[in-house]
């Protein structure tokens, strides 16, 4: 038996940390593990403080975990099934009914919920692990989907070489608004431009006299060659860094399926 979320639940524009891990990290594991989806209170206490995949890390107890999920059930993002058994209780979550999202949106909702912050190539490589995500234009696609809806948001065009971009649920006190506003214009044709506040004024700059042509080309050149060569180290970097989550995360979930089995074996 599972407890459906209500129909005509509020909108959701805001989780709490707690919220945001555990949520995270149930949508995390439905991808990943689904042969012990959905998870018990241990094992999802275990998914919330784990080392890989995880910015910052917690120590959430049980009870805190209970905790937050009550909260979720409330907003009607979490749900508890009750086996056939009726010895342990389980938890899902209920993403795809509180939000209208494509599944490479949810991949990238659940990395950013779980890691915040991060680049782009960094975003496409951890995600791909539960959806494949084939490139960068790919994943431009979902962003762009997710920024119009106003769950993402991005600290300048997401063309430009070097964008980050975060979820937008976090609460007003936590002050993590990116310096680009992710609402887009209605003269911006869905790709968005990078813009200074509207209340803000921009100071006066002086520059120095501009190089001659002469001597510009040289060192231009350099300056190109130079980006050219630590984006591809970037690209690089965070391919590396994708694989190295996914054989940690590999490590973990067969560590939870030994515990498992000698739970069971014990029982």
């Amino acid at each position: 038996m599972i407890d459906e979320p209500e129909q005509d639940a509020p909108p959701i524009t805001e989780l709490s940390k707690g919220q945001r891990r555990v949520l995270g990290t149930l949508l995390e594991k439905a991808f990943t593990t689904p042969e012990v989806y959905p998870l018990t209170v241990k094992a999802l206490t275990a998914g919330c403080n784990q080392k890989s995949n995880r910015h910052p890390l917690t120590e959430y107890s049980e009870d805190d975990v209970l905790e937050v999920l009550d909260q979720l059930r409330q907003l009607g993002l979490a749900a508890v099934v009750h086996t056939e058994t009726g010895r342990t209780e389980r938890f899902r979550h209920y993403v795809r009914k509180r939000f209208t999202l494509s599944e490479p949106q949810v991949a990238v909702l659940t990395e950013l919920l779980l890691r915040g912050r991060q680049s782009i190539g960094d975003l496409r490589a951890r995600a791909s692990r539960m959806v494949p995500i084939e490139s960068l234009d790919e994943l431009r696609v979902a962003l762009r989907g997710l920024m119009e809806q106003k769950y993402v948001q991005a600290n300048a065009a997401l063309e430009r070489r070097g964008v980050e971009v975060d979820h937008n649920f976090y609460a007003a006190p936590e002050n993590k608004k990116l310096a680009w506003d992710s609402g887009l214009d209605e003269a911006d044709d869905s790709r968005g431009v990078e813009m200074a506040p509207r209340s803000q004024t921009i100071p006066a700059v002086h520059h120095a006299p501009a190089a001659t042509p002469r001597e510009r080309g040289p060192h231009l050149a350099e300056l190109q060659g130079s980006a050219a060569a630590l984006a591809q180290l970037r690209d690089e970097n965070a391919e590396l860094r994708g694989r190295v989550d996914s054989l940690e995360h590999e490590i973990a979930r067969l560590k939870g399926l030994v515990d498992d089995l000698i739970r069971d074996l014990r029982g």
